[in-house]
């Protein structure tokens, strides 16, 4: 009996060694060791959407092209000739200077204490709230990767890729259809260049016509927005009744014809889609916007835990742009 009691303890000492490695994210994880870090990153959130709400969108995107490589670690932030950040898929990537800002203020309160992977999930938590979207406790923890390379964001989701291709690009990070549908819901915020749907304006598969889902009078405007001879890097708001009013109107645009990249307008389209969207549609402040909200706050959550590295994995960056050995 007692060779068995020992040889108990020794497993729950190698136990012990082992749970900080795959420790858990905890809401309020940092309310002993920085209890201002929220409060921080939300004032300087607040500035800079003060000075500029597009920000918002800014930094939704930059989670989202985080979290997706190599999970939510603050790769896609290093700034190296290397780094996820010149992958093109991350062309026009935005935010880096609210989180920058956010990490030097934390840095000098309490260091090396608050990752760069959590700020940017809290960042773009409060950017979502202060355009009238919801906001949502963000569990925190996170640590900074020590990884970043170029060629691993290259597979992120393309606007040109059938919807089969992003149902399956999700599935392969644990999220559902209805998860698909409503991150994608995020564009209601957002902006795109000409150059990534202009090509649905003329000339639509060798045809010599346009994309027919597109609704007529939408064309026109696009068309008027995005010439043959025009800017093709020209900005576009993805959702043409409320672009800086986090809302569920992004969905009515769909089931209209108003959806600007194929992508997105083929969610009305695609039958493991169509019902979701639809779900969304509704009266902008009605129950079914309600319903968008509380799904979109879910689906945040649930991504912005993806691969997390926690515990004694990856490191606390002292600089968000690159690592701390550099």
């Amino acid at each position: 009996m007692g060779q068995t009691k020992a040889i108990w303890w020794v497993f729950l000492g190698i136990l012990a060694m082992i749970l900080p490695v795959k420790a858990q994210l905890a809401v309020g994880f940092y309310s002993k060791s920085c209890p201002r870090a929220e409060s921080i990153v939300r004032s300087t959130v607040q500035s800079y959407y003060k000075a500029d709400p597009t920000i918002a969108a800014g930094l939704l995107r930059l989670h989202f092209h985080d979290c997706f490589v190599q999970g939510c670690d603050g790769s896609v932030l290093i700034m190296d000739e290397r780094a996820e950040i010149n992958a093109g898929p991350n062309m026009g990537l935005r935010g880096f200077e609210v989180v920058d800002d956010a990490k030097a203020q934390l840095e000098n309160l309490c260091p090396g204490v608050v990752s760069c992977a959590d700020i940017l999930a809290l960042a773009t938590r409060d950017a979502v709230d202060l355009s009238d979207g919801p906001s949502w406790s963000v569990p925190t923890g996170r640590r900074d990767g020590r990884v970043s390379m170029s060629f691993q964001a290259e597979d992120l989701p393309s606007p040109f890729e059938p919807i089969d291709v992003h149902i399956q690009k999700f599935a392969e990070k644990g999220l559902t259809e209805e998860d698909l549908v409503t991150l994608v819901g995020a564009h209601t915020i957002g902006r795109t260049d000409c150059q990534l749907f202009s090509y649905r304006l003329q000339n639509f598969t060798s045809t010599g016509n346009p994309d027919p889902t597109i609704n007529p009078s939408f064309l026109t405007q696009l068309r008027t927005l995005c010439p043959l001879d025009g800017d093709p890097f020209r900005g576009v708001a993805m959702d043409k009744d409320s672009q800086l009013r986090f809302d569920n109107s992004f969905f009515k645009n769909l089931v209209n014809g108003n959806g600007v990249l194929e992508s997105d307008q083929r969610l009305w389209q695609h039958a493991s889609t169509k019902d979701i969207v639809q779900r969304y549609a509704g009266n902008l402040r009605g129950l079914l916007g309600l319903r968008f909200n509380y799904e979109f706050k879910k689906a945040m959550v649930k991504l912005s835990s993806l691969d997390v590295k926690t515990g004694t994995q990856g490191e606390i960056r002292k600089l968000c742009s690159q690592f701390n050995n550099q």
